[in-house]
């Protein structure tokens, strides 16, 4: 009897150690793997911080998962303890998934019958911000969003751009910039401006300092390694002025279009038939606006059509096109939101004329009641550049001089989400965008 108790106790102990073994097999496979970022219009408390929370998991070397029209564009994260804790100080919703749970949600993605896809995302971009050192009478909607989201970016502007360091970058915004020469057409409303004749100084010292004797000269060259850097790879984001006095100046390399006030001598005499528009990368056929004291560079813009008629603030909207997921993905990832209609806003170029915009030039949100363009996206070289019209997405008509928008007032904006699906877009897995 000794040896059959001995025998009891020995199996009575394996037994115990079999069921702890099970038991913590059982809690560790039906551990949370994965967190879910929703970004429909309900499930997300703050959509624009989910986007920086994406970036600081990438930035950590995570990887992760952009669910590509999966309820509002959802991002499926891994489950880490400080992923979470990130969320929980920056106020994003996230939800715990089971690997049978994320395995599912991939699943119903892959479906053909379904128009979702799902897109890895590797590696955090480096981020370049093309701004003027010193304080503007105005704001970026780019810098303000990129701020909140707490997202890293350089600040860069000429001398760094003409001494070839956009190598050190995958993504470039351009601020609200001229590039003609002609410091923004403010001429007529603000030349007796401090800050406009002091801008336009800073401007002048700067151009001899890097060797030019015109401020225009000086900007296109700046716009020529800009083009260069798209041409090569890079992605470049514009909005407002930064978009059309982009394309013009390429287009009048070698032609003088600034009048005596702004480089000191004439403009060349019928130099609308000089433009060359197959230096451009979006826009064509355009007419160049002669008058300085107009606040406008060409015929490209429609904001004359804004603030009146069916265009008043409480009517004016566009619209997001919808794409193909599995075939169409860039176009699809760019236009990802909790709302396909958007609420217009204004600004120096407020939307694209679209009998303007080149043939292969992709047009992502329009108002087709005035055929306008306000969101479009193109490929130059190996790279790419999306163009976005208007100023603030919060700010119906800012003005010069008008306080910056406050985004802990606007934290589900679809207007500034549109910006940074573009900052998200370099991270992509490139393979899958070739598909």
């Amino acid at each position: 009897f000794p040896s059959h108790d001995k025998d009891m106790k020995f199996m009575k102990f394996k037994s115990l150690n079999l069921f702890i073994v099970l038991f913590f097999l059982c809690t560790f496979t039906s551990r949370a793997s994965f967190l879910l970022l929703p970004m429909e219009a309900e499930g997300q408390q703050n959509h624009l911080k989910a986007y920086g929370i994406t970036y600081w998991a990438l930035d950590k070397s995570y990887k992760v998962s952009w669910l590509l029209n999966y309820r509002g564009g959802s991002f499926l994260l891994p489950d880490a303890t400080e992923i979470r804790k990130e969320c929980q100080i920056r106020g994003v919703t996230f939800e715990i998934l089971s690997d049978a749970s994320a395995n599912s949600i991939l699943d119903d993605i892959s479906s053909p019958s379904q128009n979702m896809e799902t897109v890895v995302l590797e590696k955090a971009p480096k981020i370049a911000v093309y701004t003027p050192k010193g304080k503007q009478p105005w704001d970026d909607a780019v810098t303000m969003v990129l701020t909140y989201a707490e997202i890293p970016y350089t600040e860069i502007y000429d001398e760094e751009v003409l001494s070839d360091q956009l190598l050190l970058y995958d993504w470039l915004h351009l601020h609200h910039e001229d590039f003609t020469g002609q410091y923004g057409k403010f001429f007529g409303n603000y030349r007796n401006m401090p800050w406009y004749i002091q801008q336009k100084a800073d401007a002048e010292a700067l151009a001899k300092k890097l060797g030019y004797n015109k401020v225009s000269e000086e900007k296109l060259a700046v716009a020529k390694k800009i083009r260069d850097f798209v041409i090569g790879g890079g992605f470049m984001f514009a909005m407002c002025s930064a978009t059309d006095s982009f394309d013009i100046a390429l287009s009048a390399e070698g032609v003088d279009i600034c009048e005596p006030m702004f480089d000191g001598d004439d403009a060349d005499a019928n130099y609308q038939t000089k433009i060359d528009y197959s230096s451009t990368f979006a826009f064509k056929n355009y007419n160049l606006v002669r008058n300085p004291m107009v606040y406008e560079f060409s015929d490209i813009d429609t904001t004359e059509q804004h603030g009146k008629g069916a265009f008043t603030m409480d009517k004016d909207y566009f619209t997001l096109m919808e794409y193909s997921a599995k075939w169409d993905p860039i176009p699809t990832m760019l236009c990802q939101n909790h709302t396909q209609l958007v609420k217009g806003f204004m600004g120096q170029t407020t939307a694209f004329d679209a009998e303007k915009i080149k043939s292969n030039v992709l047009v992502m949100g329009e108002c087709k009641i005035n055929g306008e363009a306000r969101y479009i996206h193109g490929t130059k070289g190996k790279g790419m550049f999306t163009f976005y019209g208007g100023h603030d997405p919060e700010d119906y008509q800012h003005r010069v001089g008008d306080a910056p928008t406050v985004l802990d007032l606007h934290p589900n904006s679809p207007g500034y989400r549109l910006i940074l699906n573009n900052v998200l877009f370099p991270a992509a897995r490139k393979k899958k965008l070739k598909t």
